[in-house]
């Protein structure tokens, strides 16, 4: 089969497995693992991390990342109600746990499994700032980022084996291989992961908001982040992230659109 329709045939197979639209996003989403596979195999990973790692418990910290998570959560259920949307979280089974590891770092596995880990605690500073974080890793999942990553990395993998199978030539297999592997990463997989990024930053600011935390902070945060980096960070070109610079411009001037939307849910004050 010639390389040019084995393209052809996995990117037919790509559109139809793509049907799916996300509420949070009003995007059709690349879904090559269902949910009914991809959730109970995070749900297992997580036990097992948990188990591998020092849940901290009984602290006024942990309490908080249940409290926060807990509010995160009821925004998201009355946005998507409110929006037609009902149901849409059913198969979710949200926990929310706090761990002993001085990495600055959190997230969320798809289905609604958190970890916080005592690192950040530091540089949310307070309730508000760990929603700003929060509200960004439960968005992840809620957008079904995981899914669309790991079906794109299929996708990628799948175009890399074609072309390998259908070039008979090594000196133009290798050359294939060389400038697939820094193209299709550099030119497709990076910015894809820096749009969900940006998504998850916008869906945590009006999620945070809807819980009642002022949004404001979240631009705050993340001159905290950009402070504890020590401005050491790759080109945004080069990176699965935004940059710094651009996140907190990106923030700044959604906060204002995130208190209108809470304004909706008689939302109008904020902690």
């Amino acid at each position: 089969m010639k390389i040019k329709n084995i393209f052809i045939l996995l990117g037919v197979a790509a559109i139809m497995f793509s049907c799916a639209e996300n509420p949070f996003t009003g995007k059709k989403t690349m879904a090559l693992v269902p949910n009914s596979q991809l959730f109970p195999t995070a749900f297992a990973q997580y036990d097992q991390f948990l188990t591998d790692n020092k849940v901290v418990i009984g602290t006024k910290d942990a309490a908080m990342v249940t409290r926060v998570g807990q509010r995160i959560a009821v925004a998201a259920e009355r946005w998507l109600s409110a929006n037609g949307h009902q149901g849409y979280l059913k198969d979710y089974k949200w926990e929310y746990n706090l761990v002993d590891d001085e990495t600055v770092n959190a997230w969320c596995m798809p289905g609604g499994k958190i970890v916080v880990y005592t690192g950040i605690l530091p540089i949310a500073k307070s309730e508000t700032g760990l929603a700003a974080i929060m509200g960004h890793e439960v968005a992840h999942a809620l957008a079904n980022h995981g899914q669309q990553r790991m079906s794109a990395g299929m996708v990628q993998q799948g175009l890399a084996v074609a072309g390998n199978i259908a070039i008979k030539d090594e000196q133009s297999r290798n050359a294939f291989n060389q400038y697939y592997g820094i193209g299709s990463q550099v030119g497709v997989m990076l910015p894809f992961s820096r749009s969900h990024e940006t998504e998850a930053d916008k869906i945590g600011l009006y999620l945070m908001a809807i819980a009642g935390y002022n949004p404001a902070e979240a631009a705050n945060l993340w001159k905290r982040m950009k402070a504890n980096s020590g401005g050491q960070a790759p080109p945004e070109i080069l990176s699965t992230h935004p940059s710094n610079d651009s996140r907190i411009a990106n923030l700044t001037a959604l906060a204002p659109k995130a208190k209108e939307e809470a304004a909706k849910f008689g939302v109008t004050t904020f902690r």
